[in-house]
């Protein structure tokens, strides 16, 4: 029988590719070629993410609340993003050859965005074998307010969504919340939108400035917030009065936007204190829950001015 021959010696870890030591050292070579702040695994990112570094998980990967943070893929949607200002924690990217992977860089060094230079095999694990096209973009979990950091100034205005599931429906209820001076936007923490990535390129930044709170029952919260002093009134199809008729907007008042399909919830609904309507000589049955919402708060403005 012919002797086997072994496979020699284990090679050193830094000429494994898959080895973290090696995708660090890659990191580093790549840093010190563009200037920019790289992460990786072994590595001790800002922010006190260290041991999710040593992990091997991306920076950022859990908080105190053990959400853990999007990433966005593709070349597209990446530079989009970046573009849109969306708050990136790392920069993945396996080459810089295309015009759109090089954009990105730049705007990430811009931002002062940690780089690291990942193989296939690592960004097809860290993306569940999404297509990625080589780049991807982390964003940090979004810290939400408590819904009683809202209750701000003698006559707060806060918009409570209910049962609205796309993210840039939120997004755009935000922006719109910030246009017209509302206090910030309380959501439910189950079967809702949350801040992500997506709302936060439709929000066009203002999620930087207009609070976002989470409640774990929206009905409770609205009795809190009735028992708070404010009026709750629900956005409704078949509302009995017209948001520019609402003289009590001008006092503390909660605006509840339902989802275009199913409207409010029952139980929301009966919660509120009075359903309210924009009246549509038009054709249209419904309007989309952002564009409702940005009417509303347009009226809603005016009474209080």
């Amino acid at each position: 029988m012919a002797k086997r021959k072994g496979k020699g010696p284990t090679p050193k870890a830094e000429d494994r590719h898959w080895h973290a030591k090696r995708q660090r050292a890659r990191a580093v070579k790549s840093a010190r070629r563009t200037g920019t702040p790289t992460v990786g695994p072994g590595s001790r990112p800002q922010g006190g993410e260290g041991e999710n570094a040593r992990q091997g998980r991306p920076a950022g990967a859990r908080r105190a609340n053990g959400e853990t943070p999007e990433l966005v893929t593709g070349r597209n949607p990446v530079v989009e993003a970046l573009r849109a200002g969306v708050p990136g924690t790392a920069l993945y990217v396996t080459s810089g050859t295309d015009e759109r992977v090089r954009e990105a860089i730049q705007i990430a060094a811009d931002r002062r965005i940690p780089l690291l230079e990942s193989g296939k095999a690592e960004l097809d694990r860290l993306t569940d074998g999404a297509v990625h096209q080589g780049i991807a973009l982390q964003v940090r979990p979004y810290r939400y307010a408590h819904p009683d950091d809202l209750l701000k100034g003698a006559a707060p205005l806060i918009v409570a969504v209910d049962g609205i599931t796309d993210p840039r429906n939120l997004g755009a209820i935000v922006r719109s919340a910030a246009a017209f001076g509302a206090s910030g936007v309380v959501v439910p923490e189950r079967r809702a939108a949350g801040v992500t990535a997506g709302a936060w390129k439709t929000s066009a930044g203002t999620l930087a400035n207009v609070p976002v709170a989470q409640c774990t029952n929206l009905s409770r919260q609205l009795k809190a917030y009735q028992k708070a002093g404010c009026f709750v009134a629900g956005l409704d199809a078949e509302g009995e009065t017209a948001v520019a008729d609402l003289d009590l907007a001008a006092g503390p008042f909660v605006l509840v936007v339902g989802s275009e399909g199913k409207g409010l919830g029952r139980l929301v609904a009966d919660t509120c204190d009075l359903l309210i309507t924009i009246p549509m000589p038009g054709k249209a049955e419904s309007l989309n829950a952002g564009v409702a919402a940005g009417i509303a708060l347009y009226e809603v403005a005016r009474l209080r001015s």
